[in-house]
């Protein structure tokens, strides 16, 4: 870490600290009320006191009362608030007035649609109705094929209200990659489109709704919204006469741990194992996040630019149960021009945007200027990027468009479905940095012996003490040892992530990357993400791609893949900029061996680079055995690299 002191891009005003929810709940438990630190560090070594007095704050002691709040603290088996009942469904469409507005929808036709309260509850309603007369009912499964449209999250709280388990994928999958997860549920009901937007184009789904009824024999009833002017007519029960009886949403309370979702990994490697949440941990974890770390409430509207495939979606429509209304997005972000999310901000008042670093990225290369024109984000406050490391060239040039709204960098994973280090409203921003641990989080970082690392040094992300939200269980894993072997094999004490981080001086998190895919040349670990920061800082480098793969002659290969921007050419002068500024701004250790031109890098579909697929690969694995095409969002970039593997072979390098 470097002693040059670092000047914050955002420092909350009084103002702003005093109206934070945070504020108003440390004031109330008499911890931190001025001090984020001395909040956090309660929040973690007294668990029951600190999720009991969340449990009140958020009003659910006026839902059900509770025996203890933390009967069993083992990893994994976690005893949450023994004796309650909870519905996530029910408490998620039941805040709010009657009109007050739930859901704006758009996609990139321009078009919207605004659903209130009450029109969410109705169509919720009566979804559950038609779902119960098809036999669904507690612990069934319910899957959906959709896009992110009102009607999806309808389907999710239908789903839910009745004690059944919901999981969903966009229809950016193809049928096969739907069915590798599907199936393993065992689904009664289909839930599904006809068709999405996505640049620029109407994209036909009822051949792969057909696909998908032949491979899950286990669906007796598929229900079928006609959309993007293509008819549904002969392959399935319409959405309309799905929704067409009025009925009263008539919610059943299950325990804290009830079957919820299931979330699946990437499945890069071989099929996605599922993750089951229960109703009563995601909502108290939901709850912390979107109130505290994110102070959404009534007066908010959130847009984040997601996918029914991604658990942002999960997070995205969570706002409902804060009081915020969400707004859906059905197609690319940068269509018809990179600066159409900045348009859509404004045009529907968001008051936090969430995206990505690639969004991000792509909007500074572009030279696109969020505020400009008739373009004023006049009611934005607050900014999230999660998928990846937020360079901190890119954080620099969000503050310099917007120096008011604070971006906030997350990291947490499909794994919890939220947040283990994010921001909070009373924290100044560091460039790069994630402000801080949340509440309620154990993270420290620890080395390959077990042992916490001082600070400034780079360890591996673990978490010591339990959190709701981890998941009750994995998918077809009767004994638990696949749910062990995830996380619990390194350490057995403490979960480990799989993230190298490192803690500051300032109570921030700086994260480096994968820690299975860390280069380690010459002893000297590094995260990819500090790599990608440096190149992100070229002109003339679209995206790039950096592995480190061990030789059988015991030596060490570290290329550097990278994406040249239209018109660019990778030459001699290109390639030694780009070293000096990894040399400059990363480490002199991890200067790549070469830099190579690709036409592209192959990412999941939920946007994270295959990095470990790509290096295994390169040490001669075949592409068809590291990686599910059906889950990389452009599989022929595979055969580029297997491609490279094999001349590399041939030349005996």
């Amino acid at each position: 870490m470097s002693s040059t002191p670092v000047q914050p891009l955002w420092v909350p005003d009084a103002e702003r600290i005093a109206a934070a929810r945070i504020t108003d709940f440390a004031q109330l438990v008499g911890h931190g009320a001025d001090d984020y630190q001395a909040l956090w560090e309660w929040s973690v070594t007294d668990l029951p006191g600190f999720y009991g007095a969340l449990w009140d704050y958020f009003g659910l002691d006026g839902v059900s009362g509770y025996d203890e709040v933390l009967a069993d603290a083992s990893m994994p088996g976690a005893q949450w608030f023994t004796g309650a009942t909870v519905n996530f469904g029910e408490y998620l469409v039941s805040r709010g007035e009657p009109d007050d507005i739930a859901v704006i929808a758009t996609d990139e036709t321009g078009e919207a649609r605004t659903w209130t309260r009450q029109r969410l509850r109705d169509e919720a309603g009566a979804l559950a109705a038609t779902l119960k007369a098809a036999g669904v009912g507690r612990g069934d499964v319910v899957v959906g094929y959709l896009p992110h449209v009102p009607e999806t999250i309808a389907a999710f709280a239908a789903t839910a209200s009745l004690g059944a388990i919901w999981s969903c994928v966009g229809q950016d999958y193809v049928a096969g990659a739907a069915i590798d997860r599907f199936a393993q549920l065992s689904p009664k009901v289909l839930l599904t489109s006809t068709g999405y937007y996505f640049n620029g184009r109407k994209h036909d789904r009822r051949e792969d709704i057909a696909r998908l009824r032949d491979g899950l024999p286990t669906v007796t009833t598929t229900v079928v919204l006609s959309r993007a002017g293509f008819d549904g007519d002969g392959l399935g029960m319409a959405w309309a006469d799905a929704v067409a009886a009025p009925a009263a949403l008539d919610p059943v309370r299950v325990p804290f741990d009830h079957p919820l979702w299931v979330l699946f990994s990437s499945g890069t490697t071989g099929v996605p194992k599922g993750l089951v949440h229960g109703h009563g941990g995601i909502l108290v974890e939901m709850l912390k996040q979107l109130g505290l770390h994110w102070d959404l409430g009534a007066r908010d509207r959130l847009f984040w630019y997601t996918s029914p495939s991604w658990m942002m979606w999960n997070a995205q429509i969570a706002a409902l149960a804060v009081g915020a209304s969400v707004i859906c997005y059905d197609g690319s972000p940068s269509f018809p021009d990179p600066a159409a999310m900045w348009d859509l901000v404004d045009r529907h008042q968001a008051t936090f945007f969430g995206t990505s670093p690639g969004y991000l990225l792509a909007s500074q290369t572009a030279g696109v200027v969020p505020v400009s024109g008739s373009r004023t984000l006049a009611r934005l406050r607050s900014m999230g990027s999660t998928g990846s490391p937020l360079s901190p060239d890119v954080h620099r040039w969000q503050a310099q468009q917007l120096p008011d709204v604070p971006l906030w960098s997350l990291s947490g994973g499909t794994d919890v479905c939220s947040a283990f280090i994010a921001g909070s409203p009373t924290v100044p921003v560091w460039p790069g940095e994630l402000s801080v641990r949340c509440l309620g989080a154990a993270i420290e970082a620890w080395d390959p012996d077990g042992t916490s690392v001082p600070t400034g040094q780079v360890g591996e992300l673990v978490m010591t003490e339990p959190l709701p939200s981890m998941p009750v269980k994995l998918w077809n894993d009767p004994d638990g040892q696949r749910y062990h072997d995830a996380y619990f094999e390194m350490y057995g004490s403490a979960w480990r992530q799989g993230d190298w981080i490192t803690l500051t001086e300032r109570g921030s998190v700086v994260i480096h990357g994968r820690s299975d895919s860390t280069l380690n040349r010459h002893g000297i670990r590094m995260g990819s993400a500090d790599v990608y920061a440096a190149v992100d800082a070229v002109d003339g480098i679209a995206e790039s791609l950096v592995i480190g793969a061990e030789q059988p002659d015991g030596s060490y290969w570290m290329p550097l893949f990278v994406v040249v921007e239209h018109g660019v050419e990778l030459d001699d002068e290109l390639v030694a900029r780009i070293k000096s500024s990894i040399r400059e701004r990363a480490s002199a250790r991890h200067v790549p061996d070469e830099v190579i031109a690709v036409p592209g890098i192959p990412h999941t579909k939920t946007g994270k680079k295959l990095e470990v697929p790509v290096k295994r690969i390169l040490q001669g694995a075949d592409a068809g055995s590291v990686a599910n095409p059906a889950s990389v969002d452009n599989p022929d970039l595979l055969a580029v690299f297997a491609e490279l593997a094999a001349l590399r072979q041939g030349s005996g390098s």
